[in-house]
């Protein structure tokens, strides 16, 4: 049987990345795409998703628009990458965008999609919990729809990536996914849902390389992997991980990595807003320790030679 995931995504580049990962997995059916305006401006993300789906002939796939508002906004530096990729040529081959729109607001959308699923849902969310979190809060009954969370978002043992730039008061511990609305982290963290964490300790250690992006170049006459080239070739200037693609892999090739179990509370004021603080008897979450990276790197390159 297939499993059931739910992608609830923020519009940046590894973002739209993840989502072209999962439709690339054939033993998971996915039941919809949430995009949560976090780190993206919200109608070039919706665009670049559904031209996304188009070019791999998706077009069965729900996609909906959450209304949700985070308390620290991305930079404006950041976003703009949604921008930039809903010009890309390879997504604007058509004249007219396919994959529809849902009427439904995101947070509702998810809601719905999951007391209607024949068998409990994973929650692939590689930004910011402020949708799952609204979601709970509609209709609490939905946690026991929720087979896991799988999560691209913290800090454990490692410094954050909120830097003094653009969060002057801050003390740099946090994540960006969680810094965006730690209340709603907060609020998920207060659930009995089982969360399998992708946080920056894992992801510090799966840098994007030019090297990795040379070798997708030599496979780019596949859309697929031309498409991630582009995306990485964007971030190159930046110091880029494998953030969300890393966190989304692990639902189709869990064998590739360790987990490790810790007790966590979430900091929700002061300058470390955001912070996921390893603590004793704290919340129970599993987090992804360590990954084969040869591994991972041909399956990526592999799953990108499908289309």
């Amino acid at each position: 049987m297939s499993k059931l995931v739910l992608l609830d995504h923020d519009g940046a580049i590894d973002d739209i990345l993840a989502t072209l990962l999962l439709m690339t997995m054939a033993n998971i059916e996915v039941l919809g795409i949430v995009v949560t305006p976090a780190d993206c401006y919200v109608n070039a993300a919706l665009n670049v998703t559904r031209k996304l789906l188009d070019l791999m002939e998706c077009h069965h796939v729900r996609v909906a628009e959450s209304t949700v508002r985070g308390i620290h906004p991305f930079p404006a530096l950041y976003r703009r990458d949604s921008l930039i990729m809903d010009n890309f040529p390879i997504l604007n081959q058509k004249d007219a965008i396919k994959t529809p729109l849902v009427s439904q607001i995101g947070q509702q959308f998810m809601v719905e999609t999951l007391q209607s699923a024949s068998q409990p849902v994973t929650l692939m969310v590689t930004g910011p919990l402020t949708t799952v979190a609204t979601a709970l809060d509609i209709d609490p009954t939905i946690e026991e729809k929720i087979k896991e969370i799988v999560w691209m978002g913290g800090a454990l043992n490692v410094s954050g990536n909120v830097e003094k730039e653009f969060a002057p008061e801050h003390d740099g511990s946090a994540e960006w996914n969680a810094y965006w609305d730690a209340i709603a982290v907060e609020r998920v963290w207060q659930s009995n849902i089982p969360l399998i964490v992708c946080s920056l300790d894992i992801t510090n250690t799966v840098p994007v390389t030019a090297e990795f992006i040379r070798k997708l170049a030599k496979q780019r006459h596949y859309q697929l992997s031309d498409l991630a080239g582009l995306c990485y070739a964007l971030a190159i200037p930046q110091d880029y991980y494998c953030w969300d693609v890393l966190a989304t892999s692990y639902l189709d090739r869990p064998d590739l990595f360790s987990l490790k179990e810790w007790q966590t509370k979430v900091i929700t004021t002061g300058s470390s807003q955001g912070k996921i603080k390893v603590v004793e008897k704290g919340r129970k979450i599993l987090a992804m320790d360590a990954v084969n990276k040869d591994k991972f790197h041909n399956y990526l390159l592999k799953q990108w030679s499908k289309f």
